[in-house]
């Protein structure tokens, strides 16, 4: 869960508690210096004046965390934070690398750092292992393309969250189509000292080469969770076949352009993965075979989807979300049923999210008396193609129907007319697609 609702006197309850334990508090608007501020934790809104007397009136003996919403101020950051703990930067505006020297060098203590979103930061300073008690470094979405080998370092990391996604225009099979690349950053050699990690990614397998990377990351016993990116036909059955990552419970693998089919005929080793990302496939399918029988995640980006891909991953047995992003679909159908000897088999028992993405101008989807009974979240992306769906009422508990990528009434209504003899209609709403 990301967010939640609260209703108003619940709200009022919180703020006052908040101000009499002196927890929280904010600058907003116009904040005078007679109005008390002290606290563990300071979330700085988007619409303050950013008034550095009245900043620096500011008791932070006692801050723990820091959270800045909007333009950023290079006098934000005071040497007397000393306690600082947390540093959450994802919605601010106008950092810069300098502002990162100066944080580093008075922040010894900060366990948290986020600068997620800042694509004007393009690297970290040298000196960031003298934040030896960092556990969590975001830097995703940013212009940090390689970390500093200091970062070898900084022994408590336990989460590195770097690279990000781009969407990107690529030929595939003579056609075009759109791709979600996940973008990695260059990783130091002793990437491997850093022994709590839980998790890393995106990585990039580039100038340390295959065989490095994999014998940096055997060595990290803790890591969970794995993003990587610069996957082709020479790398590609040696990170899968070395044995890596034995307890991963959470991969996502980009395959490098011109490399698609390179994973055809490998069968994934990974036993406990319960979520799974791969994108940049072809027209073919990994091996799943019995390894994946945790796996609850599947995101698959693949430039065509034919039938029998559709009947194997049915046999997921514990497949909760389900994201297809697609090219292409065998005959511009999709149909979530498989049948044997003429009977449908009961199949997508536990899926509860299906997500679906294609390119092709028209897409019949239809689903089976036996297939998704438990399906109550059905994802749309209608920036590109017309859906026709089929058998919906099969589908008794659907809650929500999302059409992504578009806000024409005349598409909500048409889907809402087709659900009209469902026994208990689920809510269509409409999410147009930000530009960026």
């Amino acid at each position: 869960m990301v967010m939640c609702q609260v209703n108003g006197f619940i709200r009022e309850y919180i703020v006052s508690q908040r101000m009499e334990e002196n927890l929280v508090f904010e600058l907003g608007g116009k904040c005078a210096l007679t109005t008390q501020r002290t606290g563990r934790h300071l979330v700085i809104l988007k619409h303050w004046e950013r008034d550095i007397i009245v900043f620096r009136s500011i008791d932070f003996s006692r801050l723990r965390s820091l959270t800045v919403f909007g333009k950023w101020e290079p006098f934000f950051i005071s040497e007397g934070m000393k306690m600082l703990r947390v540093l959450d930067l994802e919605d601010a505006d106008d950092l810069s690398n300098a502002d990162l020297y100066k944080m580093v060098a008075c922040l010894h203590r900060l366990k948290f750092l986020s600068l997620r979103g800042h694509r004007e930061i393009n690297h970290l300073p040298s000196s960031v292992d003298h934040m030896r008690q960092l556990q969590t470094l975001d830097v995703r979405d940013t212009s940090i393309v390689t970390l500093p080998d200091t970062i070898t370092k900084l022994h408590k990391l336990q989460y590195i969250r770097a690279g990000g996604t781009t969407e990107a225009v690529q030929h595939v099979s003579s056609s075009w189509c759109c791709r979600r690349n996940l973008v990695g950053v260059e990783v130091p050699r002793g990437i491997g000292k850093l022994t709590a990690l839980h998790t890393l990614g995106v990585l990039k397998i580039g100038a340390l080469g295959a065989n490095t990377i994999v014998k940096q990351l055997k060595k990290l016993t803790q890591l969970r969770k794995l993003g990587v990116s610069g996957i082709n036909r020479k790398n590609s059955k040696q990170f899968i076949i070395s044995g890596l990552g034995v307890y991963l419970e959470s991969l996502s693998v980009q395959l490098d352009k011109g490399s698609q089919g390179c994973l055809d005929d490998i069968s994934l080793p990974w036993q406990h993965l319960t979520s799974l990302k791969m994108h940049g496939l072809q027209d073919k399918l990994p091996l799943l075979g019995n390894h994946l029988s945790k796996l609850r995640k599947l995101d698959l980006e693949m430039a065509i989807l034919e039938k029998h891909d559709v009947e194997l991953l049915a046999t997921l047995p514990e497949l909760f979300i389900l994201r297809l992003r697609v090219k292409q679909l065998q005959d511009g159908k999709l149909h979530f049923y498989v049948e044997m000897y003429g009977e449908e088999l009961p199949t997508y028992e536990k899926v509860k999210v299906l997500d679906i993405s294609c390119r092709s101008s028209k897409l019949h989807v239809t689903f089976g008396s036996k297939s998704m009974r438990n399906l109550e979240l059905l994802k749309l992306d209608c920036s590109s193609a017309s859906y026709q769906l089929t058998a919906l009422n099969y589908l008794c508990k659907l809650k929500e129907v999302l059409l992504k990528g578009t806000n024409d009434e005349a598409i909500k209504t048409h889907l809402e007319r087709q659900l009209v003899n469902h026994p208990k209609p689920p809510i269509v709403k409409l999410e147009e697609q930000s530009s960026s």
